[in-house]
């Protein structure tokens, strides 16, 4: 039981430390930072008190007095920190990422039905105000792609417009409103309930989406149908009906992106390489292909003001919660994957509520809604980024290129866009194939959540289909813990040392039974665990020492009717029961429903530093009772 109880709480300090890993090395990997993990070493250290000026905070915080809920006095909901002093890498990253933001944001904005416009300003205000009071020191936050589809199907599930100025405004404000409800009520741990499957299908799904929002800029054919994969299967089919034109620009755009990625250099910035070559030679080819100008103007000024429309409130509530689901969801991965230079600790919570403020600016000034966007965060951090001013400086600088060169912005050709995009989409998918096969290799409830999911996502509206994989999230976990559940016979040998066995079909008379419980006290492991129980037709005179340490609590109503009934069968027989190891928080609930008194004098033996205490205990006692003298 020793070696069983130490595994289990290191197994789960293995599995975040494994998940930090994978994060760092699955995701950031992937933007040429691989070096970046012994940073992320200092932040575990300092996260447990033993390095840097961070572990000092961390032990100074242990001693601080507590509250009346017992919780450490003094500690609150903490954004960003402290601006810090610039580092000159962080302008360079500020530029590289503000171009950036030009094709990308306008592309989001344009697959999704908005004005591009809107896409460009999601860079501005809310990149600015994300930076300063992130958690997360390097997360920059703007438009997404899935953010941006997540946005138009809740839209247009409500039937309103996806221009209209006040419309927008609205979405945006509510989704800030959940996002910044969230991280001041630390819901932040509600995202570790969306499995990995889940997510992998999603993500997927809206990669999917990316391309085929575009195949119409890059080829000039938009394909017909509503089903994404049936879309891409229309786009093949009809290759002869593709303009030369846009096609050619389309693929000479990916050739550049692909030539300037082989100069290691220039590999953080080949998106905006090819984007300004390509522009370029269309430009001085003449070539004729559709440009930014014919579906939007962008004006050389900042973003104004843009007032909600209060009256369309009703109809976005519940579509604001599913964009401030998707936004979180994508933002939640960047923390692992993108450790503080400075070795602070990043906050999921602290990161939920600086979104929210970052799209409560952002609603005021003509932005579409935003969250964490690992692609921008990933071109900053491969720019050179040091501090949050490299996110803070995007921000700015977007702001005055739009400011001088509104213009040349307004020449970008379509299907340089469309080839950027589709570049980007198949980044993602292919970015993805590790955690697809890693899932696939896990276990078929996994495989069969990701591919419902990956299937919703292509054919159903993204608020839906974020809901349906939050469902089967949930179910996913219900089986697993139902699955995982189960009852241990702990048995001593003459050493004195414990072993563990199958637990007995039936107790023995005159005999003490040790049981050790194995799972959370969750009601769908309940079947099974009841089946498990020792049978108690001979039971005159036994005890069954039920050992329930690691239980903090009793969350439903149905493990004490099951308690109560077993107890029940065990007195009509002549048996007894003796919970041992219990927790506080387990103590007080079998207290306030009353099974204390069913169980008896004894019947609940707390839990205590030293491990078998309780247990030890429990024998004892079980011992003096067998003797006929009353236990003490």
């Amino acid at each position: 039981m020793t070696v069983r109880g130490r595994g289990r709480e290191s197994g789960k300090n293995g599995e975040n430390g494994e998940s930090g890993e994978s994060g760092e090395h699955g995701e950031y990997g992937e933007y040429g930072q691989g070096g970046k993990s012994g940073k992320s070493g200092q932040v575990e250290q300092g996260e447990q008190g033993q390095q840097g000026q961070q572990g000092q905070q961390g032990q100074q915080g242990q001693q601080r007095p507590s509250g009346p809920l017992g919780r450490p006095m003094g500690r609150r909901l903490r954004l960003g920190p402290r601006l810090g002093r610039p580092q000159p890498a962080d302008v360079g990253s500020g530029l590289v990422t503000g171009l950036f933001s030009i094709p990308e944001g306008m592309a989001y904005a344009a697959i999704a039905g908005f004005n591009p416009v809107a896409g460009l300003y999601a860079g501005v205000v809310p990149a600015i105000v994300g930076s300063i009071t992130a958690r997360t020191v390097l997360m920059v936050t703007t438009l997404t792609s899935a953010i941006a589809l997540t946005s138009q199907s809740v839209l247009s599930d409500a039937g309103l417009d996806a221009k209209d100025p006040g419309t927008i405004a609205t979405l945006t404000l509510l989704a800030g409103l959940v996002m910044l409800l969230m991280g001041v009520l630390r819901l932040g741990a509600v995202m570790s309930f969306v499995s990995n499957a889940v997510m992998t299908g999603f993500s997927t799904g809206i990669a999917l989406q990316i391309v085929t929002g575009v195949l119409k800029d890059a080829t000039g054919y938009k394909p017909q149908g509503k089903n994404r994969l049936y879309q891409l299967g229309d786009w093949l089919a009809h290759i002869g009906d593709w303009a030369l034109g846009a096609t050619l620009v389309a693929a000479a755009t990916i050739a550049v992106w692909a030539l300037t990625r082989l100069v290691k250099r220039l590999e953080p910035v080949a998106l905006l390489v090819a984007m300004v070559v390509a522009s370029v030679a269309v430009a001085v080819l003449g070539t004729d292909v559709e440009l930014v100008r014919d579906i939007a103007h962008i004006p050389a000024s900042l973003p104004g003001f843009s007032a909600p429309d209060l009256s369309v409130v009703p109809e976005l509530l519940g579509g604001s919660v599913a964009v401030a689901l998707v936004a979180l969801a994508q933002a939640a991965s960047i923390g692992p994957s993108v450790p503080n230079p400075d070795g602070s600790r990043s906050s999921v919570n602290g990161d939920f509520a600086a979104q929210g403020l970052a799209n409560l600016a952002g609603g005021l000034f003509q932005s579409l809604p935003s969250g964490g966007s690992l692609s921008r965060t990933g071109v900053a951090v491969s720019a050179g980024a040091r501090t949050r001013w490299a996110g803070i400086f995007s921000g700015v600088l977007l702001a005055v290129i739009v400011l001088v060169c509104a213009p040349l912005a307004e020449r970008i050709p379509m299907p340089v866009i469309g080839g950027l995009i589709l570049v980007v989409g198949s980044e993602l998918i292919w970015g993805k194939r590790r955690d697809i096969l890693l899932v696939f290799r896990t276990s078929r409830l996994s495989s069969a959540a990701m591919v419902l999911t990956f299937l919703a996502t292509t054919q159903l509206p993204l608020q839906q289909a974020i809901v349906l994989g939050a469902v089967l999230s949930l179910l996913l976990y219900c089986a697993q813990a139902a699955r995982r559940a189960r009852l241990v016979a702990l048995v001593r040998d003459e050493d004195g040392d414990w072993h563990t066995a199958e637990p007995p079909k039936r107790l023995t008379a005159g005999e003490t039974t040790v049981l050790y419980y194995d799972g959370i006290g969750f009601f769908a492991e309940l079947p099974h665990i009841e089946a498990t129980l020792p049978r108690t037709d001979d039971a005159a005179g036994a005890v069954l020492v039920l050992v329930m340490r690691g239980v903090p609590d009793v969350p439903s109503s149905t493990v004490v009717k099951l308690l109560r009934r077993y107890v029940a069968e065990l007195h009509r027989n002549g048996g007894r029961l003796v919970i041992a190891g219990a927790e506080p928080g387990l103590v007080h609930t079998l207290k306030a429903t009353g099974l204390d008194r069913d169980l008896g004098p004894g019947g609940i033996i707390p839990a205590e530093g030293t491990l078998f205490a309780p247990l030890d205990r429990a024998l004892a006692e079980s011992a003096r009772e067998r003797q006929g003298k009353p236990g003490t």
